[in-house]
Parts: C-alpha cells; structure tokens; sequence
C-alpha cells in the first residue's frame, strides 16, 4: 500500500533514473555500498518513520514540552523514536568509518532523512541538530573534543543544539553579548543568554552539547570577533564518563505555533545556578582558533539550510498525499453538466479545481524533492569527485543554490500546504485532519536559519555579486546542458527548453545590470523578489532533467511525472518575468517607503 508520507516511487525514480547515485559505489569513499544497501536503508527509513514517527504527529503537538522551572518534560514516544532512530545508525549515516559512521553518500541520506520529515518534524529536528553539530566538530574541533563530543552524538547518546541568537540580536551576530573568560587551564568560562534555541534542554539524551557564540575580552567589533565554543549541559571526564552539572540553565520555553514537539528554549550561561568546579560561569572549550567562530558555524549553517528544505519538502509531501487521499474518497457534487441529481455523487477529485489543486501541490512538492537531492548529491561531488576541477566546480553550483534550496521549499511548500487544507475545505481547517497541523509545522521553515530576505542577501550579495557572478556562471552552464538534452529529445521537453533558455538569458542580463544601480541598498532592494524569480528558475531547470530522465518511458507514474512538469511550465515559470521585471527597473517604492507614513 502507498504511503501517505512520501512517494517510494519517485525517491526511487529520482535516485536511480535521474541522479545515478550507483555511479557513487565507484568512488573510494562509498565503495562498502551498493543499489542493494541503499534500498536497504530507505525501507528501513520508511518503515521506522511509518510505525515510530508518524504515531504520535498529534500527540506531541497536543502535548507540546512543558518546563517546571527545572526540567523539560516531553512525551515518551519521542525518545523512543530517536532511540530507534540511533539503533539504525541513525545520526551516523553519513559519518567516517573512523567514528562509527556507515559512510554513506548525503544523496541517499537526505532520501532518507525525508522520510522522518515528512512522518513528525517536531521529532526530526533533534537527530539534524546533533548530526550537523557533530560534523562541524569532526571538520573544525580538536581531536579531544571530537572523541569527548562528536563520537557520542554520532552514537545518539548526546544531542546537539546550535547556539548563536540572543533576546536582542537575532540574525544580527555581530551584536551578540554572551562573552567567554579564558581559563588557566584552558578551558573558559561562558556567561550570557541565548534565545530560540531547539532542543535546547530535555531529559531524552544522556548529554546535550551546545555550540555557543561569544566573545573573548580582546574580540575585536563586529561578526569577526566571534568566536565557538563547546558548551556541554554535563561536563565529560576523560574516560568519556558524565562529570559535573555544568552551568547552563534555562530561563523559559517558547511555545511555538507548530513543530511543536521540539522544544524552543532561552538558556541562561553562567549565571551561578550551578557551581562546577566550585565556582559559577558555564565551562567551555574554543573551538579552532579565536575569532573565527562565525566561520565555522557557517558549517552547521548551511547544514541546517539544506536540512529545512529537506524539512519544508516532507512536510509538503505528507500533506499532499493526505490531501490526495481525501480528494479520493470524498464524494461530493456530480459532474458538470449532470441534470439527474439522483445520480450519485462523485469523489472530488472528479472536479477540475481539485485536480488542479492537487496537481499544483505535486508539481511543488516533487520539484522541491528534486533540488534537495540535487543539493545533496554537489555535497557528494564536492568530497568525493574524481577531479579538484569537478570539486571545486560542484563547490560553485552549491553556494548558489543553499539559499535557494532552503527557501523556495519553505515558500513553496507552505504554499502547497495550504492548497492541502482548501483540497479539504471545511475539514482541513478542523483538528480532526493532520493538514492543518502540517501547515502550521510549515510556516516555521521560512523563518528557520535565516528569513527568505536573510537568504535573498545571500544569494544576490554573497553568491552572485561578491563572487564576480562566477557561480550563477557555473550553474547556467549546467542549465545549458540541460536545455541541449531536452532540445535533442524534441516535442514538448524542446518547448520546454526554450521557455528555460529564454529565462536564463534574462535573469542574466537582469543580474549585471543591477551594478549600475550603485548604492548597495538600491542594488538590494529586490533581492527577495530576486531569490523568488532564481528559486523558480532552478525548479523549472530541475523540472527538466526530470522530463529529460523519463524521456518517453511509459505508465502511470511517467505521464504523472511529465504531467507536472507540463503544469510548472506552463504555470509556474511565467511568473518569473514580472519578478524580473520589477528587479531590471530598480524599483525603489520599498526603499523609499518612510516609517511616518506607516
């Protein structure tokens, strides 16, 4: 029977019919595996979200964490599902050998990922925070710290939180306060508060470990004084055993609108409710060198980017296919043109809203599945491809599309997720159905590591301008690639590659043309409507080397595939010229807007 969490087919269709992901066995990193591991695994990550994920979605969203001034209390059921999930090897999917880690490439593992996005965000969060935590301390930390620290989250007996907002400076970093006092032997000494923090505090992991933000006393100003530190609720003994209650407290939780099952905290550092060593402040230890803390959270960072969009793409998945399953069954109404009213009713699904509906949600939710696995896959080629120039290329391709891959998702996934709901009408604003649910679990991803304008900076001013365009570059040529593939198969795919062509051209006319506005406040001005007109051009793009990938294969699940690409063309890729044309004119009506006139 399908499931109603994710299409096992498509994964497999994108996977092996696309990305080719046995081409990977060749290479000396992932050669321990095969076709038949990977499938292995994906059952295994289908079966564990159905049967421990998915069945408590509403009852750790009813039963969100409660904090009692000392302890965080959460359902039993999540604990069970990460115990289980560490027991596949959960959280060392794609670790080294060296750590316990099963090695595996990030395209079969973000696969598998969105299996448990898609079952229970809520309960999902805290395996990305700690597999991503561990992997900037295995890539940044000393050899002391990795053995102290990674190695146990690898194992799922420690979780990991990323610590860097404040109460007062949210994405603004270089205004954090929290300050690190350095220590004779050492270690540090951390004091100061944090704000929004995920997994934060509970009682599920033996240990949580908290990568922290702050400021040695001669920092200079501004982001390049920042410096990371690991800051561990427990402190570890050299045999590995738990020490002393370090310092680190919480002051309240949040209560957030959904995912409502990962507890959002404020946590207090070095207050003096705990006295290691007899004596109050939080003990830390520096990660790599001072003052380049920001650097190497940019690890996690764009870690964390690519797993919202994994998220906001399961999320999506789930509420389509229950929508789906809805349209299916729901009789209403009779068909257009029917006289007799004694005729039965038919299922909704018969009536062409609905199906435009559901068609709209597929298209979003299959192209948002796509550019994650392809985000996934340049992770891939940049470790592992065979030459540095491929590296580096790869290297390229993916700064361009971390923004986009953690953003177009959300927005388009909560878009697709309120179709869900109007798919079911009046239910799907009621309680009774999971959709409504998923739409509020949704409307948190535009918001997580960085707002879409956070993202739209980054892309337009990081991405493309800073770096002399040479990624966009990188990336058309392998847009370009695409539309000769898709021009040799002829009939609708060349059509289609025309209308992706004659777009490409204009975004990069539209994108060197934006210099000679000048100021960088002019020039970012449009930079969200930017992103939007580049995230839809990179879906059209993937939508293509889908269609190119199904060439002229038939049944069910191929003329779905080109029915969907045939409505993003025809539907979703003209919106890109109005956006394009507002960012070519320097419309300034944003900017120039005053806060009296409010």
């Amino acid at each position: 029977m399908a499931s109603n969490l994710l299409s096992a087919r498509n994964v497999e269709f994108l996977l092996y019919e696309w990305l080719d992901v046995e081409r990977l066995s060749t290479r000396e990193r992932f050669a321990e595996h095969s076709r038949e591991s990977y499938d292995a695994l994906l059952g295994l990550a289908e079966q564990l979200a159905t049967d421990h994920f998915a069945t408590h979605f509403r009852k750790s969203d009813e039963q969100e964490p409660t904090f009692d001034g000392e302890k965080v209390h959460l359902i039993p059921e999540i604990g069970e599902a990460l115990r289980r999930f560490a027991e596949m090897d959960g959280f060392a999917l794609q670790a080294d050998e060296e750590y316990g880690g099963m090695q595996l490439p990030a395209t079969v593992g973000t696969a598998a990922s969105t299996w448990f996005t898609a079952a229970n965000i809520g309960t999902a969060c805290y395996s990305f925070l700690t597999i991503a935590n561990a992997s900037l301390l295995v890539a940044h930390a000393s050899d002391e710290i990795k053995e102290r620290y990674a190695r146990p989250m690898f194992e799922g007996r420690f979780f990991g939180t990323m610590a860097m907002s404040e109460p007062h400076a949210g994405t603004s970093l270089g205004d954090v306060t929290t300050r690190a006092i350095p220590q004779p032997d050492g270690s540090h000494r951390v004091f100061g508060s944090k704000m929004w923090i995920s997994g934060g505090d509970h009682e599920i992991a033996e240990n949580i470990v908290h990568l922290v933000l702050a400021k040695l006393p001669d920092a200079p100003a501004g982001t390049k004084g920042i410096s990371l530190f690991v800051v561990p609720k427990y402190l570890v003994n050299a045999d590995g055993s738990l020490g002393e209650r370090n310092d680190v407290v919480l002051s309240s939780i949040n209560h957030k609108l959904g995912s409502r099952g990962t507890v959002n905290t404020a946590p207090v550092f070095g207050d003096g409710a705990f006295e290691p060593g007899g004596r109050s402040g939080a003990v830390g230890y520096l990660v790599g060198e001072p003052h380049k803390g920001l650097k190497y959270m940019f690890h996690m960072m764009n870690a964390a980017r690519l797993a919202v969009g994994t998220a906001a793409t399961g999320t999506a998945s789930a509420a389509y296919l229950k929508s789906l399953d809805y349209a299916r069954n729901r009789p209403q109404g009779r068909a257009l043109g029917t006289s007799d009213q004694s005729t039965p009713q038919v299922d909704i699904i018969e009536h062409t809203d609905v199906r435009r509906m559901l068609l709209a949600q597929k298209s979003y939710v299959e192209g948002a599945m796509a550019l994650t696995l392809l985000c996934a896959s340049l992770l891939d080629d940049e470790k592992t491809a065979e030459t540095e120039e491929a590296r580096a290329e790869a290297a390229k391709v993916l700064g361009v599309l971390t923004p986009i891959v953690k953003s177009w998702p959300s927005q388009w996934g909560q878009e697709s997720t309120s179709l869900a709901v109007q798919v079911l009408g009046g239910a799907g604003y009621t309680r009774d159905y999971d959709v409504e649910q998923h739409w509020r679990d949704q409307r948190l991803n535009p918001i997580h590591e960085g707002t879409h304008g956070i993202q739209a900076m980054d892309l337009l001013g990081r991405k493309i301008l800073m770096d002399g365009g040479a990624g966009l570059m990188a990336l058309a040529g392998r847009m370009e690639a695409t539309i000769a593939a898709a021009r040799g198969l002829g009939g609708e795919p060349s059509g289609y590659a025309d209308q992706l062509k004659a777009q490409l051209d204009r975004i990069g006319e539209v994108t060197f043309g934006l210099v000679g506005l000048g100021e960088p406040d002019k020039i970012m001005a449009n930079a969200t409507t930017y992103l939007e007109a580049a995230g839809h051009l990179v879906v059209a793009w993937v939508w293509l080397e889908q269609l190119v990938a199904a060439g002229e294969k038939q049944g069910d699940f191929y003329d779905g595939k080109r029915q969907a690409g045939r409505y993003f063309f025809a539907t979703e890729l003209p919106k890109i010229s109005p956006m394009l044309d507002l960012v070519a004119a320097g419309d300034l009506t944003a900017y120039e807007m005053q806060d009296a006139w409010f």
